[in-house]
C-alpha cells in the first residue's frame, strides 16, 4: 500500500516549523531513526477509540466526564508500549486524537456520546490525510436513539479519512461485532483471556499488526471473515480460567498467529446486558489466504458452539442467603462472596442496596465481635459530606444508595463508627468507611470497583485477615482470587443479573442460545465482509 504524501503533509511541516499550536502535534521522536516507508518517509498514524459497557437493564445513565478523556499527547499515558523510547512510538509520525475509556455503567447519554466524537473528528480532520488509523474500542456500548454506536463511529471516522487509511480495532471479547463495524475496519482482534490479563497485550498487538502491513506495503488485508454464532452468555459462564473457555481461546493464538495468510483471528463472546440486535457472539478472522481465512473461522465457530452446553458459572453460586451461611460457617478466611447483580465492572449502576441490606439484618454481624465483614462498595455523595462532618472518629447516622437504582431495595441506614476518610482516588474521589456492629462498609461519592488489594489497605482495611469480604464484582479479578481461601457467587439482583432469563430482552435476534434450547444447528458458514474501499 502506497503511503500518503501531498500537499497537505507539507503545510503541516511548514506549520510545525513556524510553531504554529497544533491539537496533536507528530511526535519529536519520529525525527530520531525509525522504520521508514517504502517511499522513505513514516506512516502517519491517528489513534481514536471510546470504550465501554453500557448495561440497557439498569436505570442509570453515562455521561461525558465518566468517560475521562485523553486528548493529544496525553493519549499515550494510555499505552505503556507506546511510552517514551519504546519502539513503536519511533516507527511513526503518531496523531493522537481523542481516547476516552469510562468504568462500565448505564446507557451513553446521545449529548455526550456526540460530543466526544464531534471532538475526535475534529481533531482527525486536522491533521489528515493518514496512512493508518488505530481504533481503541471496547465493543458494548449503548447509546440512547442509537443502534451499534461503535459502527456509527467507526462509519464517522471513514467519512473523515477516507476509505484507503488503514484502520486496526482493538476490543474487549465482551464486545459485539457488527457488520458495519467489520466492514470499515480492516484488522480487528480482541482479548484472548478473561479475566482480561492480556489486555494491554492485545492493544500492542493491533498496533503492531497495523505497522506490519504499513512496513510491508501489504496494507489491507484481502479477506475478513465474519461468523454470528447464536449464543448470548455472561462473561461469568465463560471465563478461560476453566473450561470450556480455556480450551476454545487456547486455539485461538496457534491459528492466529502462526497461519500463514491468517493475520489475526477472534472470538467475542458478546456483550449479554444490553438489547439490541448485535448482541450475540461472534467468530472474525482476516488475512490474505481466502481459504485459509474462510475455513479458520468456521473451525473457530463450529468448536464454539459445539461446547455451549459445557458452558457454567465461574464458581459456585447460590442466595445470598445462603452464600452467608456458608461463609459464616466456614472455617477459611478470607472467604470472598461476588455480590453479581450490581457489578459495576460489568454495567451495573453500582447503588443497589439489596445486599447490603440483606446482610445487616443478619444477627451475626450486629455485634462488633461478630464475623469480620468488608463490604465494597455503595456510592452515596450526601452520606460522604455527613461522615466527613462527623470525622473519623464519629458518629454518623443516615441513608446511603438506591438513588440511581432503587428498584430492589431503597436507600440502607447506616449508622456507625468513621474510620476512614481517603481522597483522591479517580473513581470514586472520595471513600468513606463506616463500621456497622462487624460490618466495614465502604461509601464512595461515585461508585468505584474494588478489585485490588490496594483498594482496601489504603483504607486501613486488611481483605487478607478479614472473615468475610463482600465486593460488587462478577468474577474475582487475579489479585482478589489470589488471596481468597473460598469463593461464592451470589445471584443478585440488578442491572447485570446473573439470571438472563429474568431480564426483559426484546429485541435480540432468536432463536438464541440459551434462550431457545431446541433450536436448531445455524448456519455456522462463514461471510466474507467486503473491505472499506468496496462498494458495499
Amino acid at each position: 500500500m502506497p503511503y500518503l504524501v501531498g500537499m497537505k503533509q507539507l503545510l503541516l511541516g511548514l506549520t510545525l516549523a513556524l510553531g504554529q499550536p497544533a491539537f496533536s502535534q507528530p511526535d519529536a521522536e519520529t525525527s530520531s531513526p525509525g522504520v521508514a516507508t517504502p517511499g522513505g518517509a513514516l506512516p502517519r498514524i491517528a489513534i481514536a477509540g471510546l470504550g465501554i459497557e453500557s448495561s440497557t437493564f439498569s436505570p442509570a445513565v453515562t455521561l461525558e466526564p465518566a468517560f475521562h478523556a485523553r486528548y493529544s499527547g496525553e493519549v499515550f499515558s494510555a499505552y505503556p508500549f507506546m511510552m517514551g523510547a519504546a519502539p513503536l512510538r519511533k516507527q511513526a509520525r503518531w496523531f493522537p486524537t481523542v481516547v476516552g475509556k469510562s468504568l462500565p455503567g448505564g446507557i451513553v447519554a446521545r449529548d455526550a456520546y456526540e460530543s466526544l466524537v464531534g471532538k475526535m473528528l475534529d481533531s482527525l480532520k486536522k491533521y489528515a490525510p493518514y496512512d493508518g488509523l488505530y481504533f481503541d474500542i471496547h465493543g458494548a456500548m449503548s447509546v440512547q436513539g442509537l443502534d451499534d454506536p461503535e459502527g456509527d463511529l467507526i462509519t464517522r471516522i471513514r467519512q473523515v479519512v477516507g476509505t484507503k487509511t488503514l484502520i486496526s480495532t482493538s476490543m474487549d471479547l465482551h464486545g459485539n461485532v457488527s457488520e458495519r463495524l467489520a466492514h470499515h475496519t480492516d484488522l480487528m482482534t480482541c482479548y484472548r483471556m478473561a479475566p482480561h490479563e492480556d489486555a494491554m497485550q492485545t492493544k500492542e498487538r493491533a498496533v503492531t499488526n497495523l505497522m506490519n502491513r504499513l512496513k510491508s506495503g501489504k496494507g489491507k488485508p484481502a479477506y475478513k471473515a465474519l461468523i454470528n454464532v447464536p449464543i448470548l452468555l455472561p462473561g461469568e459462564k465463560t471465563s478461560t480460567r476453566i473450561e470450556p473457555g480455556k480450551s476454545l481461546y487456547q486455539q485461538v493464538t496457534p491459528l492466529a498467529d502462526q497461519q500463514p495468510g491468517v493475520v489475526d483471528a477472534s472470538i467475542w463472546i458478546g456483550y449479554a446486558w444490553a438489547d439490541e440486535p448485535r448482541n450475540h457472539a461472534a467468530v472474525m478472522v482476516v488475512g490474505d489466504d481466502r481459504a485459509k481465512v474462510t475455513q479458520t473461522a468456521e473451525k473457530l465457530a463450529r468448536d464454539f458452539w459445539a461446547v455451549r452446553n459445557q458452558f457454567d458459572f465461574v464458581a459456585p453460586t447460590g442466595t445470598l442467603d445462603d452464600v452467608l451461611t456458608k461463609a459464616i460457617a466456614s472455617p477459611k478466611h478470607p472467604f470472598y462472596i461476588s455480590d453479581t447483580g450490581d457489578n459495576p465492572t460489568a454495567g451495573g449502576a453500582g447503588d443497589v442496596t439489596w445486599t447490603i441490606t440483606e446482610i445487616l439484618k443478619r444477627p451475626e454481624f450486629k455485634k462488633a465481635d461478630g464475623p469480620t465483614l468488608l463490604y465494597a462498595s455503595i456510592p452515596d455523595p450526601e452520606f460522604v459530606k455527613k461522615a466527613i462532618a462527623a470525622g473519623v472518629g464519629g458518629q454518623v447516622d443516615g441513608t446511603a444508595g438506591a438513588i440511581v437504582d432503587h428498584r430492589f431495595a431503597p436507600p440502607v441506614p447506616l449508622k456507625g463508627t468513621v474510620t476512614a476518610i481517603v481522597r483522591g482516588d479517580k473513581d470514586a474521589e472520595v471513600e468513606v468507611v463506616v463500621n456497622v456492629g462487624s460490618a466495614h462498609v465502604i461509601v464512595t461519592q461515585k461508585r468505584k470497583p474494588y478489585h485490588e488489594e490496594k483498594d482496601f489497605v489504603r483504607l486501613g482495611l486488611n481483605p487478607r485477615t478479614a472473615d468475610i469480604v463482600v465486593v460488587k464484582i462478577g468474577y474475582l479479578q487475579p489479585e482478589l482470587y489470589d488471596m481468597q481461601k473460598d469463593w461464592i457467587m451470589a445471584l443478585t439482583p440488578g442491572g447485570v443479573d446473573q439470571d438472563l432469563f429474568r431480564l426483559p430482552y426484546k429485541r435480540i435476534q432468536r432463536p438464541m442460545f440459551p434462550f431457545d434450547k431446541g433450536m436448531k444447528t445455524p448456519d455456522l458458514s462463514a461471510k466474507l465482509i467486503p473491505l472499506a474501499d468496496a462498494t458495499k
